[in-house]
């Protein structure tokens, strides 16, 4: 037994005068670490002076605990909203005043159509007010899969999905597909669904100047070099290009088709958020792929909300079945938020049919926009932002009052001038510390079917009324 002990304790010492160098000083140093937590104190108390009840009561009474949220001025515009009364339709009712409507997205009047309001109350009367719960807990019901499948059909995509908010569509679908390390593209005229969708995904961002193509692809050479030096790294990195149709904050048209080509060129997926552009755009309201003649496959998603042309609540993304199932496990806003609420969803489908029974409605909106975008231009200290086409138009001011405060006081004189003389605009608002290129003031104008010629013309020359009462 000590022979065999004495040859375990050769074979040790054997093996110490073989081991490499560089083994033997780690060792120590870890020896030596370890012994010296082992005998060090954990921590040090501070030394000081109990405090007298007298100086604790001086210290409680000085001490100011900070705001739980930045002070706001009582005239901020949040804290001092126009109160509707009744239907947000042709006519409203704005602070107990009538008013023609220039403010609500209610592209095609389908807010107070008839058929539109029997097939919800039908629905409400069948279904209930809500769902209760989202869709992987009892919160499917057959009309959201009905719904899903008219918009995919009118899309002419292979799959589409609902969601139960307008917002939360772009905002989830993003965050589905790129993550942390991924690359995305976007424009820096992007609205602010689409940045905190690009919030949620921590990805890299890589914002272009607004429609500007070259420099679009000045940035896409660019990571094409970086990915050269690290091929490795290129393999495993997914790339984005997210773009709108038509932009909300400027009421500017992307360039599609030479999107399409630079998705190509440089291998990235691209991503369209048509909110403004569904039930606009294209000879049947399909948007700017249709506008444009693109084929729908060369986009990887599609995504709009129903709130806008469709009258309803909620959004939808389109594509192929692959790409539309992974937000079913993925998207935040269909996972964990209840689902659409079923007379909304059958008001929707109405919607669809109306707009598949009647295309000419898409003509006719184009044409009053085009009327009134006509109307507006050479109105003094006024630039009219935005296509011809488009059902949102921006008016900016020609020339900055000095500040963005002063210049937003201006506009608001201009919506309170024409608002006393019964016509209802309004000025985009954004989240002045949240916005990632915060866009300029502009009093926005919004067209819809149910205007007529007269109230159009009417609209344009009280507004240049106002510019020469305020801008001079």
């Amino acid at each position: 037994m000590a022979t065999g002990q004495q040859w375990v304790l050769v074979e040790m010492v054997q093996a110490f005068y073989e081991a490499p160098a560089y083994h033997l000083i780690l060792e120590g140093i870890l020896i030596l670490w370890i012994v010296r937590l082992l005998f060090s104190k954990t921590y040090k108390l501070q030394e000081r002076s109990d405090l007298t009840e007298k100086e604790k009561e001086e210290l409680i009474e000085e001490w100011q605990p900070e705001p739980l949220v930045p002070p706001i001025s009582k005239d901020h515009p949040a804290l001092n909203n126009d109160v509707v009364s009744g239907p947000p339709t042709h006519n409203i009712v704005v602070n107990g005043k009538e008013c023609i409507n220039f403010a609500s997205f209610n592209f095609l009047g389908l807010l107070d159509n008839e058929k539109v309001k029997n097939v919800a109350l039908a629905s409400l009367k069948k279904y209930g007010v809500g769902t209760c719960g989202p869709r992987g807990f009892y919160g499917t019901f057959d009309v959201h899969l009905e719904l899903e499948d008219r918009i995919a059909k009118f899309m002419r995509t292979e799959e589409a999905i609902i969601y139960s908010y307008g917002f939360a569509t772009i905002a989830s679908a993003i965050p589905a597909y790129s993550k942390r390390g991924d690359l995305v593209f976007v424009d820096e005229a992007a609205c602010f669904a689409i940045q905190k969708g690009l919030q949620a995904s921590r990805s890299s961002i890589k914002y272009f100047k607004h429609n500007d193509m070259d420099d679009l692809e000045r940035l896409l050479k660019e990571q094409e070099l970086e990915d050269q030096k690290n091929p490795r790294k290129a393999r495993v990195t997914r790339r984005f290009l997210l773009v709108e149709g038509l932009y909300m904050n400027s009421g500017c048209i992307c360039p599609l088709p030479e999107l399409v080509k630079l998705k190509y060129k440089y291998k990235v997926r691209i991503f369209l958020e048509e909110s403004l552009s569904f039930g606009v755009l294209g000879a049947h309201g399909r948007g700017v792929t249709e506008h444009f003649g693109v084929n729908i496959n060369d986009i990887d998603l599609i995504s709009a909300n129903m709130e806008n042309s469709l009258a309803s609540i909620g959004g939808f993304c389109c594509g192929r079945s692959f790409v539309i199932d992974h937000q079913r496990l993925s998207g935040q806003g269909y996972c964990f938020s209840a689902s659409l609420p079923p007379m909304l969803a059958s008001a929707a489908i109405e919607a669809l049919n109306i707009m598949e029974d009647d295309p000419d409605i898409f003509a006719i909106l184009r044409q009053k926009c085009q009327q009134i975008h006509c109307a507006l231009q050479g109105i003094t200290g006024l630039k009219v932002v935005g296509e011809s086409f488009s059902p949102a138009i921006h008016l900016q001011l020609a020339k900055s009052r000095g500040s963005r405060e002063n210049d937003v006081k201006l506009l608001q004189e201009i919506v309170d001038y024409c608002m006393n003389r019964g016509i209802a605009l309004t000025q985009a608002r954004y989240l002045d510390k949240e916005e990632k290129i915060l866009p300029p003031p502009s009093v926005r104008v919004v067209v819809t079917v149910e205007l007529t010629e007269e109230e159009l013309d009417r609209a344009a020359a009280l507004i240049q009324e106002a510019s020469a009462c305020f801008l001079h």
